[in-house]
């Protein structure tokens, strides 16, 4: 085969058989296709579209272009969640643990921060000695032993993705729909799952702004998922106010230890989560229903056993052993903490989601560059949700910061990212907004 032919194929309108694809794919892992056939690949699929069949084995391709895990010693349906991204989402922190309460193995391999959305393995590098890229060995021993482990991605998983990933990024392919569900799911589906759960959220924080737009996404991840034989449902969630009441690294791990032991749990964050686990634990027939698994979900953490299997987790992966007591101890502090208060008083009607995560970033939480060293330590708390009162007495937020001058400039920002107004003027909009159920 030439790569050019099947460039010009696509470009016309064709449809590429799956050892076409295939062919392509294993280019990508060798470099035996060039990154200009690489790009134009990638450009005449974001203008022509691929076809069900197109996407599936694209993603399978770009599996199998790596180690595809193997859990088949465990005695457990192997389940995981992923999210498109948002602002104060921190669910995987408490997902993974209830999860495996619950008798589901979660060995869960999460991202770093993209643009203006925190990353979850950010927040795990927050804590002390907690390995995020353990060896296999270890991943594998914790995963067994604890039912749960946290990571992120080994340069064995997946890698033609990574190589088409940096392509696309630089040559405006980005948005292909039919790209973002093969690079997400030969990701996930490296990892060995029986049950995947989707989080696709919408809104002001959210890649995808529009709740039809989020929607065709999580349509195509689901038909494409099922189809590449990984039982996985979605639901559609609201992004356009932050979900936790903090946003960024050290402060979100302080806002999961809080909602683990029960001592403060955001309302919103309490129900997506719930949600999503009740969904994944009906997709590894570990449940009848959803409300039957909400329900295990709730018991998880009220029990205090997702709270036992997260201290596990973080000691089996380095961490200290006495975190989940001691967590303010072992986590860094910001030396600057400034209110940020409204020009005038007013229920908040509208926030600027977006402008919240870009605020983190310029504080050091987050990169402009993928060689940047975060700042664990910054960030904001105590951020009001759409509907709270905010006055000279109650903040819109609470910023932890390096130093003065760009705790001022974060506060501005937060200032400007809010929206006042009376209480009519709040829009009643659920958290969870849809499902979408298994194609299979």
């Amino acid at each position: 085969m030439l790569a050019q032919e099947l460039i010009r194929k696509k470009r016309d309108g064709g449809t590429l058989a799956a050892d076409e694809i295939a062919f392509f794919v294993k280019g990508l892992t060798d470099d035996s296709v060039s990154e200009g056939q690489v790009a134009a690949l990638a450009m005449a699929v974001f203008f022509r579209g691929l076809s069900l069949d197109e996407r599936v084995a694209l993603t399978l391709a770009m599996r199998d272009s790596g180690t595809v895990l193997d859990w088949s010693d465990i005695d457990a349906p192997i389940l995981d969640k992923h999210s498109t991204g948002g602002v104060g989402d921190n669910v995987s922190l408490m997902l993974a643990p209830a999860l495996a309460a619950c008798g589901a193995a979660v060995p869960m391999i999460s991202g770093r921060g993209l643009g203006h959305t925190g990353g979850t393995l950010d927040k795990f590098d927050a804590i002390p000695g907690y390995k995020t890229q353990p060896d296999n060995a270890l991943f594998r021993k914790v995963v067994r032993e604890v039912g749960c482990a946290v990571i992120g991605q080994t340069p064995d998983l997946a890698p033609a993705d990574k190589r088409f990933y940096g392509i696309r990024d630089v040559t405006g392919t980005v948005e292909s729909l039919d790209l973002i569900t093969a690079s997400i799911l030969s990701k996930k589906l490296a990892a060995g799952l029986q049950g995947l759960v989707l989080d696709v959220k919408w809104g002001t924080g959210a890649f995808m702004a529009t709740l039809d737009q989020a929607k065709a996404l999580a349509e195509s991840l689901v038909t494409v998922a099922n189809g590449a034989g990984c039982r996985t449902s979605a639901l559609l969630t609201d992004m356009n106010e932050p979900l936790a009441s903090a946003a960024g690294n050290a402060v979100e791990m302080r806002n999961a230890v809080d909602f683990l032991t029960g001592r403060a749990i955001d309302n919103r964050l309490f129900d997506v989560t719930v949600a999503l686990g009740a969904e994944a634990l009906v997709l590894g027939g570990l449940c009848a229903d959803a409300g039957e698994g909400a329900e295990k979900m709730r018991e998880a953490f009220a029990s205090g056993a997702a709270a036992e299997r997260f201290a596990k987790m973080v000691s089996a992966l380095g961490g200290p052993a006495d975190f989940m007591e001691k967590a303010e101890a072992y986590l860094a502090s910001a030396p600057v903490e400034l209110s940020v208060y409204p020009q005038e008083p007013g229920t908040v009607v509208g926030v600027d989601t977006r402008a919240i995560g870009v605020a983190v970033v310029e504080l050091g939480g987050g990169r402009r560059r993928a060689s940047d060293v975060i700042d664990p330590a910054v960030g904001l708390v105590h951020l009001a949700g759409i509907g709270h009162s905010a006055d000279s007495d109650a903040p819109l937020a609470i910023v932890h910061a390096a130093d003065e001058a760009s705790a001022r400039r974060a506060a501005e920002a937060v200032r400007a990212a809010y929206r006042l107004g009376s209480p009519r003027d709040v829009e009643d909009r659920p958290v969870v907004v849809e499902r979408i159920a298994p194609s299979l």
